[in-house]
């Protein structure tokens, strides 16, 4: 009944703010646009459709202004004013009432606001769906006044979103049984990712901690700034932590009047991603323009500044793995070694032809190199390529999502700021490098550093087991002579063999050690 009646809410809105109209009327058949006709008579349609659209997905609840958000991003797919409009969903979605976010402060501290802040803001600086913020002064144990910027969570929020969750796992249940790629398409895996994702956002403990890792993770890289948290103030439903001072990156013209380089802040942007997808494996998937700026300070000026850090993405070593070297065969061109690729992940059938799956990839990508941004489109290739791989059976795979929406964040950020930027040699040269530390004597070392602990632990019994190797049953008085010599000089090179063994292994051991110590110092 909980789903019928959120499915009945949702037909409501969709009806109300003329939703039906803006969708069929791009229809040309007469009887289309008859009943679109028909369903607007008695409805306020005077309203820009954008406008429309936008209050509909705000009424809709978190999920459906997310969706917005996303949208919002590819203004080469959409028309002007619907992107402009949704470009509002970033950061300026309806706050809720100051009242409200001080109780749940105060709740969440067991003490008065004015006990805990210094000053504090009543008024919104920013709302989006799931939480808003407020910036306030902390005075730290040394009596220093400090900024910050406290993150409160949206009320109510949980209820909502499990009923769309509900709904979705429905439909996903109808396309995985109805459709004929609905098995191939994974929709259930699909919509539990979304529901990890969204749940992990309803508890700001985890965002702040996926904020301290991002920001270990991008220390010396000089590209981007995190804010710091602030442990002794972070609740489930309340953090606070340094406040950032920057430009919105949406704004364009005056980051370019303050002197910031544009077409590096676009190549930084797809160095930082790369960065987080194949050195880390953990990136920030919430990239759209509401959540970053840009710095003016002298001391970091045009650095990157990541905002709201409740959406992140994981990937396994095997992920990335097979991810980048795709990405380098696609560079490369090398579109068979991405048939072969696809066929060794078990992605496609086993029987699948390289020869034919190679043509076919080839055919989507090639039109899209040596093209700057402005010329090509990732969300068609990405279209192109679900279309064969529908033709292939490709397997969807549900913890990529959150990397290929980020891809398309990435895109629309990166049209916005350089339009000449070229994607495909500004990557190249990053995945190559990421290769060769990957196969290359560094990872060895690391590898060998890392297992050195093990190895410690095995050097003790290494007498122990060369003895008990060595031991061998004594030959019987009737075996001849000659086969007494050849056992006996079988086990002389045995025995010359694993002390050489033995030898490397303790000296490598030191090297290592060695190694260590003047990595410390």
């Amino acid at each position: 009944m909980s789903r019928i009646g959120r499915g009945a809410f949702i037909v409501f809105i969709v009806l109300r703010y003329g939703l039906d109209e803006l969708v069929l009327s791009s229809f040309q058949k007469p009887w289309i646009r008859l009943l679109a006709r028909i369903l607007s008579v008695g409805r306020d349609l005077r309203s820009p459709r954008a406008v429309r659209l936008r209050e509909a997905l705000e009424r809709l609840g978190p999920i459906f202004v997310k969706f917005g958000q996303v949208l919002s991003t590819r203004r080469d797919l959409l028309p002007l004013d619907i992107a402009e409009e949704l470009a509002k969903l970033q950061d300026r979605v309806p706050p809720f009432a100051s009242d409200i976010a001080v109780a749940t402060i105060e709740r969440a501290f067991r003490k008065p606001v004015d006990d805990i802040f210094e000053s504090f803001e009543r008024q919104p600086v920013a709302s989006a769906s799931i939480a808003q913020v407020h910036f306030a002064t902390l005075r730290s144990k040394s009596g220093a006044l400090r900024e910050v910027a406290v993150k409160v969570l949206r009320p109510g929020m949980l209820p909502v979103i499990q009923k769309d969750l509900s709904l979705m796992r429905m439909m996903a249940g109808w396309v995985e049984n109805l459709s004929a790629d609905g098995k191939r398409l994974k929709p259930r895996e699909v919509v539990a990712e979304f529901d990890k994702y969204l749940n992990d956002e309803l508890d700001l403990v985890r965002e702040a901690s996926n904020a301290a890792q991002l920001r270990r993770n991008m220390q010396g890289l000089d590209l981007v700034l995190i804010p710091e948290m602030i442990w002794d103030f972070c609740q489930p439903e309340v953090i606070v932590m340094e406040r950032m001072h920057g430009v919105p990156i949406s704004q364009v013209d005056r980051l370019r009047e303050a002197g910031v380089d544009i077409p590096k802040l676009a190549r930084d942007g797809v160095t930082l991603f790369f960065t987080q997808v194949f050195r880390d494996g953990f990136f920030h998937a919430d990239m759209h323009p509401g959540n970053i700026q840009v710095s003016l300070a002298p001391e970091t000026f045009g650095r990157y500044i990541s905002l709201d850090f409740g959406i992140v993405g994981t990937l396994t070593e095997y992920d990335k793995e097979y991810l980048a070297q795709n990405f380098t065969a696609f560079f490369r061109r090398d579109y068979k070694r991405v048939a072969e690729l696809h066929i060794e992940s078990g992605w496609v059938p086993a029987d699948t032809r390289v020869d034919e799956l190679e043509s076919a990839i080839r055919a989507v990508c090639e039109p899209y190199f040596d093209r700057p941004l402005k010329e090509i489109s990732l969300g068609m290739v990405l279209m192109r390529l679900f279309q064969t791989s529908r033709r292939f059976q490709v397997e969807i795979q549900p913890q990529l999502v959150l990397l290929q929406k980020t891809l398309l964040n990435i895109e629309g950020l990166g049209r916005q700021l350089d339009p000449e930027l070229d994607l495909w040699s500004t990557a190249k040269p990053f995945l190559e490098k990421w290769m060769l530390d990957q196969i290359g004597p560094k990872k060895l070392l690391e590898q060998l550093k890392d297992q050195a602990p093990h190895y410690a632990k095995l050097l003790p019994q290494l007498p122990r087991l060369l003895h008990e190797y060595l031991k061998q049953p004594q030959p019987s008085e009737h075996r001849q002579i000659a086969q007494l010599l050849a056992e006996q000089r079988r086990t002389n090179n045995r025995l010359q063999i694993l002390l050489y063994v033995g030898i490397g292994f303790v000296l490598s051991l030191l090297a290592l050690q060695v190694w260590s110590h003047m990595q410390l110092y």
